[in-house]
């Protein structure tokens, strides 16, 4: 009897609480490690390939601590990068609000995983094999009750809690942080078209997905980290099965390459590094105009113009977060406020211009060459000394 009590109140291992801590932080942080490596650059963007053995090992632990389907986890998160944060995007914080996503991110992937048009039209390229048909998709939630039977046996009753924390990991931390405060609060290092941000440069606790804007930049590099101080956690664990043999790095994104300072001409190789580093020199150039309209914001206030000073702050904290997804009349009351200085009406007509050199799919490389060429020396002819300043670095760069 005094076993039954012993094993009820802690189970096989009778562990301590600090025990049971750490068990807990190891294997949700696996589960992390397998939504990212797996289901998300293998599966979804095919930025790596995995050895079978390591990519059915991911299958089945997150058959396990999360119950989801490969298919339906793949066909969503490519349907939230191809319509994202417009009309279709299944979990837009832009769409839903904040607290929607961050909250109840967990029934919006569910809502979306009964899309059948989703799953047809996104989830292809993903395991359709013998296991998955009759295990994992078949019986998508026997995984969950059995870490739920393996939890109670090893730590007893407290068991309960060490499978609820497990369940609710994923849903809280990858659909609600990484899906709505990765849209919503955060640092740009890409002007992506999208509201994509980098939530810590650190991307420890959920394995690298802290660097949201970096991946919306390269969606198909298997490495998120791009700045110096930044840490991918996950990138460390792949670098670390390539090592052993377990996997093949198909995609990373383009390192910058500046050719030498002080070169005049531009050429097929600096347009095409333009092309390749389009979201990196839009940042740039957002920098640039953020600059200018709190410069010209100070002189507004100044002299007590409150309303276009108002106006003008708006626009300056959606420059370069997707203000491209604004409501028509908040965009053209932006425009307004930006149109009435002369030089931030010239420099947001200059940056409409740069994006059509990347955004243009039917001109030759040779007019996208010209055109190029015309910009800079426009740019040069400005008399905005930082525009001028621009135009030089720009022709420095190469694919």
């Amino acid at each position: 009897m005094k076993e039954l009590i012993s094993f009820g109140a802690g189970g096989l291992l009778q562990a301590s609480w600090w025990q049971v801590v750490i068990y807990t932080l190891v294997v949700t942080h696996i589960t992390i490690v397998a939504v990212t490596i797996f289901l998300h650059r293998c599966q979804a963007h095919r930025g790596l390939d995995l050895h079978p053995a390591v990519a059915h090992f991911f299958r089945f632990w997150l058959w396990m601590t999360t119950g989801m389907v490969t298919k339906e986890w793949v066909a969503i998160h490519r349907k939230h990068h191809a319509r994202c944060e417009r009309e279709g995007d299944p979990h837009s914080p832009m769409m839903y609000g904040i607290s929607k996503v961050l909250f109840s991110g967990a029934e919006l992937y569910r809502h979306e995983s009964k899309n059948a048009e989703t799953l047809s039209k996104f989830g292809h390229g993903t395991p359709d094999d013998w296991l998955e048909r009759n295990v994992y998709t078949k019986f998508s939630a026997r995984g969950i009750l059995l870490m739920l039977i393996i939890d109670v046996s090893l730590f007893g009753a407290l068991g309960l809690t060490v499978w609820a924390i497990q369940m609710a990991w994923i849903p809280f931390w990858a659909a609600g942080v990484v899906n709505g405060v990765g849209h919503y609060w955060g640092y740009r290092n890409f002007a992506s078209p999208d509201t994509s941000t980098n939530v810590f440069p650190w991307g420890i606790l959920i394995g690298g997905e802290e660097l949201h804007n970096n991946h919306h930049a390269f969606g198909s590099s298997a490495k998120f980290s791009s700045k110096w101080y930044e840490l991918d956690i996950g990138w460390v664990y792949i670098l670390g099965l390539k090592a052993l043999g377990l996997v093949q790095i198909k995609k990373v994104a383009p390192k910058l390459r500046l050719e030498a300072t002080g070169k005049t001409g531009i050429d097929q190789r600096t347009l095409q590094g333009v092309i390749a580093h389009r979201y990196e020199i839009l940042a740039r150039y957002t920098g640039l105009m953020k600059t200018a309209c709190r410069d010209e914001l100070s002189r507004l206030q100044a002299s007590r113009n409150e309303e276009k000073a108002q106006a003008l702050a708006a626009a300056t904290h959606w420059l370069g977060r997707g203000e491209e997804n604004l409501a028509p009349a908040e965009r053209a009351r932006i425009d307004q406020a930006i149109s009435l200085n002369e030089s931030l009406s010239t420099m947001v007509q200059m940056r409409h211009e740069l994006v059509k050199l990347w955004d243009s799919s039917t001109s030759s490389s040779e007019q996208l060459l010209h055109d190029l060429q015309a910009w800079c020396q426009r740019a040069q002819q400005s008399g905005i000394a930082s525009l001028e300043e621009f135009a030089l670095r720009l022709r420095r760069y190469a694919a």
